[in-house]
């Protein structure tokens, strides 16, 4: 799968929220996702993709589970940031850590978070507040597949560019620490 995706930082979740509802978005998610994030000890994934394996734990508000292992890939960081998720449903995470460990992959961090996604036509809202130790501000990811859609979506809500990025979370925690 193919993304464009941005983050914007220092929102007022409640406002956010509101002004999705204002436009019309749809809540299709509110779920909690426990995040394993996987590289080799000399970071291999990051140094030649910018990128990282993660094995992410999803649980719906109904409990429902599901257990995807994902190996991202940035290809492109201009105006946007661009990236390939290749996705595997499996149905173990430890059993999904030990072949990756077996491999050479090392767990990095581990990381919950919080997401309610809304959808407008082909934009995906994403708010993600995660775990105080990985990141300790709540911000709106917003994820298209044109590039059009994504100014369409920063004009929609009324976003001062000045908070938007296309840093990873990694870059965001570096940034921090």
């Amino acid at each position: 799968m193919k993304e464009i995706e941005v983050k914007v930082l220092n929102i007022d979740k409640d406002k956010i929220e509101s002004k999705l509802k204002q436009i019309g978005c749809e809540l299709i998610k509110d779920e909690y996702q426990y995040n394993y994030i996987f590289d080799t000890e000399e970071r291999r994934l990051k140094k030649k993709y910018n990128g990282y394996l993660r094995i992410r734990k999803t649980v719906n508000k109904d409990k429902t589970e599901k257990i995807e292992l994902t190996l991202k890939r940035n290809i492109a960081n201009t105006k946007f940031r661009k990236n390939i998720e290749n996705n595997l449903n499996i149905d173990n995470v430890e059993e999904g850590t030990n072949i990756l460990e077996a491999l050479g992959y090392k767990l990095m961090h581990i990381g919950k978070k919080h997401r309610i996604s809304y959808k407008h036509k082909d934009i995906l809202f994403e708010i993600d507040t995660w775990d105080k130790e990985t990141y300790p501000y709540t911000y709106l990811e917003i994820e298209v597949i044109r590039e059009e859609d994504l100014e369409r979506a920063i004009e929609l809500l009324e976003i001062d560019k000045k908070n938007i990025t296309k840093k990873s979370i990694e870059e965001l925690r570096e940034e921090i620490n």
